[in-house]
């Protein structure tokens, strides 16, 4: 009998402990989430529920519907919707806050992906969005995506509409608030597609406002894309909207090529060298179909789409250029894109 009773006392004590730690979970980063919404948002309400913890493990059977690294497929109150579940620990809670607080103030833009819900109970907060389960763009643009998961590859049209939609969520970032926000993750595997292929931007757990008063934001220390760090983070440690055009410019080269720029596979390269190293040193002195994603070229013939081919590479090329001050701004790109749309062909 009192083997029995201890047992039980011990049950109950490993239950009250666990309870009070998701209590303090859940003020602990209540508190920060709060904080980080009066600041990004000043003060409006924002329709995002609080889930309980229990609820999203159901939703995504134990979180055994995987949709991509740290993403899960499930089903809350007859509605298809996607959790991101990131690591466990202080530095991803932080992060996990600042990605919720600034997508609920870029939520009523239709090319960002609308947070729906949270969960405060877990150390890192677990975040729910509106479905965009179609794919990952990187799984519709890069060659090596394409062929082991034989996705259809997407055809120029759509690439470059989507170009165009990204850059106007980005330019909207910039602009649209008080103070500019720069979003400091822009890559094919943080755009998701829902089925109509529209393009929703995500991940702004890395994104930074510009201070008032300043033109530039330290980001040295918080920079997860080291290997891809824009010419003037490496100099100064600092980040302005300028570098996001640089990594827009990237991901231009990605959908004009096809090649991943962590893992290129057809362009010859030096391993030493990067996607946008190539792109500038062999622009000028190689054919434009010799660049060009092979499935673009096999879909719809190069000499009719040649224009918009070159006027897109060309913005690329301006996008990604070493001087900060020499970029356009995202409207400009975006204003760019339209432009190369309406080319006849």
């Amino acid at each position: 009998m009192r083997c029995w009773w201890r047992d039980r006392f011990l049950r109950l004590s490993e239950k009250s402990e666990e309870k009070e730690k998701r209590e303090r979970q859940f003020i602990e980063n209540g508190s920060k989430l709060l904080e980080k919404l009066i600041v990004s948002c000043n003060g409006k309400p924002i329709p995002i529920r609080s889930f309980f913890a229990k609820e999203l493990r159901q939703a995504t059977n134990n979180y055994n519907n995987h949709y991509g690294m740290l993403w899960f497929k499930g089903s809350l109150d007859g509605q298809i919707v996607i959790v991101r579940r990131l690591p466990s620990s202080k530095f991803w809670a932080d992060l996990a806050i600042n990605d919720l607080a600034i997508s609920a103030q870029m939520s009523a833009h239709s090319n960002v992906l609308k947070p729906i819900g949270y969960c405060l109970e877990t150390t890192t907060p677990i975040l729910v969005y509106a479905c965009a389960t179609n794919a990952f763009l990187s799984d519709r643009i890069y060659v090596s995506h394409v062929t082991n998961r034989q996705h259809q590859p997407m055809v120029w049209e759509s690439r470059l509409k989507i170009a165009r939609q990204i850059a106007h969520a980005i330019s909207y970032l910039h602009t649209a608030f008080q103070r500019p926000v720069i979003h400091m993750g822009i890559h094919m595997t943080n755009i998701l597609l829902d089925e109509h292929d529209v393009p929703k931007l995500s991940h702004f757990c890395d994104s930074v406002s510009i201070p008032d008063g300043e033109t530039d934001v330290e980001v040295d220390g918080n920079c997860l894309y080291s290997k891809f760090k824009t010419p003037e983070i490496k100099a100064t440690g600092k980040a302005t909207e300028k570098t996001d055009v640089y990594y827009f410019g990237k991901l231009l080269f990605e959908l004009l090529t096809g090649e991943d720029s962590y893992n290129i596979t057809r362009l010859t390269i030096d391993k030493k060298s990067s996607l946008i190293a190539y792109m500038h040193n062999h622009a000028q002195v190689c054919c434009i179909n010799e660049i060009v994603d092979p499935t673009i070229l096999a879909a719809e013939g190069g000499a009719s789409l040649e224009p918009q081919l070159q006027a897109f590479l060309q913005l690329a090329l301006t996008c990604a250029g070493e001087d900060p001050q020499r970029r356009p701004t995202m409207v400009d790109v975006t204003k760019e894109l339209r432009r190369i749309e309406s080319f006849v062909l």
